[in-house]
């Protein structure tokens, strides 16, 4: 704010004056609000595919290996139980923060199933970031992942290929780690907790792999399991249109020298260590269900079928969320910060261009600049995302451009009332912007002096730029008292290219 000094309660006002602001500015739709409740919905399924999946696995080795062979099983194990419990640890953290999310978002909306305050962008940031939750998990992941690699064999160590890892960008971003691009600034609340519930799910897929690794050290000849159950995990349920939708197909618990058939929805998959890797589309838009059939052919001969359960997966439409730092407008002739970033995508690999004007930066933070040409006018904002190489357009938005709010001229901070004659003639006629969000130079370029001392002629001088001329100053060399002063036709140039003409002031010499 220009003028004199502020005071603790004015900052305070202009603070919240602000953030209410930004809060306008934001404009997260329903529709993405529900979007990552409903992606969380499908991680949560996941989750439960694959922990059904990993009980098998633990009873059937239990109820076979372990009791058949309790000499080579038991150090086995003992090693699955190992890495049940560093993941039952990384879990427990997990679910700390999510009740902390919820306790935070004033518990769960019975109409949306979701946070009462999903889309608040704060309580993520703070909890995560000013209370270090964050960084403190980024070290418990990577310690956790660590951890379950050091139980393999080192011939098994490098062939682990789960996704359990929280790895700053290796691109620069503003300074931007691991937990600030998951949780820092502009992340709503319901969106942190579908983060929470992808590391959970991340979380189980590496339990699961350790322990199969584990358990497949003893030798796959001898293992006879009598208990075989079809799973399907997928990579993820959230896609973005365009993106490949993949999952595994797989039996649980079984021999690895079985050659099953593996189709999904009649079509036969390719099979490799007995896992087939399915491909769905998602060239439209919409909900899509598919389901996984295993044939294994026993000792006897005789072939058993085992059917997955329904798989349903989202496909959405690619959206983008463009919020200014001010308002939802821009104004002519000065660079104007925004904000850009769009669901499933890195701040890397977003890009953003405006119809009028340019627009510089990256890494989700730009500049606009847009002429004075364009007052009046609307500019559109183009957001795109790279995706495997390619550009996908990701949405636009609209905003006003807006002429910079003239300035008050004034003389040693006064627009009028009683001045020093001995001062005027030194002093500079500026030209500051009250109440404006940025910081704008004005430069006054000319200005007129008319001069009333008592009982004689007015006297009328002109000046160019915002002091006095050599002749203003000489005419006002000795004022009388209450002789008068009056500037007039004040006219600034504008940043924008405009150059309005601003208030006259009137001033009495003391």
């Amino acid at each position: 704010m220009a003028g004199g000094k502020e005071t603790t309660r004015q900052k305070m006002i202009n603070m919240m004056y602000l953030v209410l602001l930004a809060m306008l500015a934001l404009n997260v739709s329903d529709t993405i609000l529900n979007a990552f409740k409903n992606i969380n919905d499908s991680l949560d399924d996941s989750k439960t595919n694959v922990s059904n999946s990993l009980d098998q696995v633990f009873n059937a080795f239990r109820d076979t290996e372990l009791k058949n062979k309790p000499e080579r099983a038991q150090p086995l194990w003992d090693k699955a139980q190992k890495a049940k419990a560093y993941a039952d640890e990384l879990n427990k953290d997990i679910l700390r923060l999510k009740e902390e999310f919820k306790t935070a978002g004033d518990g769960i909306d019975p109409e949306t199933g979701d946070f009462v305050l999903r889309e608040n962008q704060d309580i993520a940031s703070n909890i995560m970031i000013n209370k270090k939750e964050g960084e403190k998990l980024k070290n418990k992941i990577n310690d956790t992942r660590a951890k379950l690699i050091a139980l393999l064999d080192k011939k098994d160590q490098e062939n682990v290929s789960f996704s359990l890892e929280a790895k700053d960008p290796i691109k620069a971003n503003n300074g931007r780690k691991w937990e600030e691009v998951n949780f820092g600034e502009g992340i709503p609340l319901t969106a942190a907790n579908t983060i929470l519930t992808k590391i959970q799910s991340d979380l189980q897929n590496a339990e699961a792999e350790i322990v199969k690794k584990i358990f497949g050290e003893l030798n796959p000849t001898q293992m006879t399991l009598d208990k075989f159950k079809a799973v399907a995990v997928p990579s993820g349920s959230y896609v973005i249109q365009g993106q490949p939708y993949k999952a595994e197909v797989f039996l649980t618990a079984s021999d690895s020298k079985s050659n099953p058939s593996i189709t999904v929805n009649g079509s036969e998959l390719a099979v490799k260590d007995g896992v087939g890797t399915y491909t769905g589309g998602t060239g439209s838009v919409g909900s899509f269900t598919w389901k996984g059939t295993i044939r294994v052919k026993q000792a006897n001969g005789e072939v058993k079928t085992y059917d997955t359960e329904p798989i349903t997966y989202q496909v959405a439409k690619p959206s983008a969320t463009v919020s200014s730092t001010n308002l939802n407008v821009i104004y002519a002739g000065i660079p104007n910060p925004f904000s850009v970033s769009a669901p499933g995508f890195s701040l890397e690999s977003i890009k953003a261009s405006i119809s009028g004007g340019s627009m510089s930066g990256g890494a989700g933070k730009f500049m606009v600049n847009v002429p004075g040409s364009m007052v009046g006018q609307q500019v559109t904002i183009n957001v795109s995302g790279n995706v495997g190489g390619k550009s996908l357009n990701l949405g636009s938005n609209a905003f006003r451009v807006k002429p910079i709010p003239n300035p008050m001229a004034r003389i040693s901070g006064k627009t009028g009332g009683i001045i020093s004659g001995a001062r005027v003639p030194s002093e500079t006629i500026s030209a500051t912007i009250d109440n404006f969000e940025f910081d704008v130079k004005v430069r006054v370029t000319k200005f007129t002096l008319v001069i009333i001392k008592p009982r004689q002629e007015p006297q009328t001088i002109y000046c160019t730029g915002d002091t006095f001329s050599g002749a203003a100053k000489a005419a006002m060399a000795n004022l009388p008292f209450n002789s008068r002063i009056i500037i007039d036709n004040v006219q600034a140039q504008m940043p924008d290219g405009r150059t309005p003409t601003l208030n006259s002031m009137s001033f009495v010499v003391n």
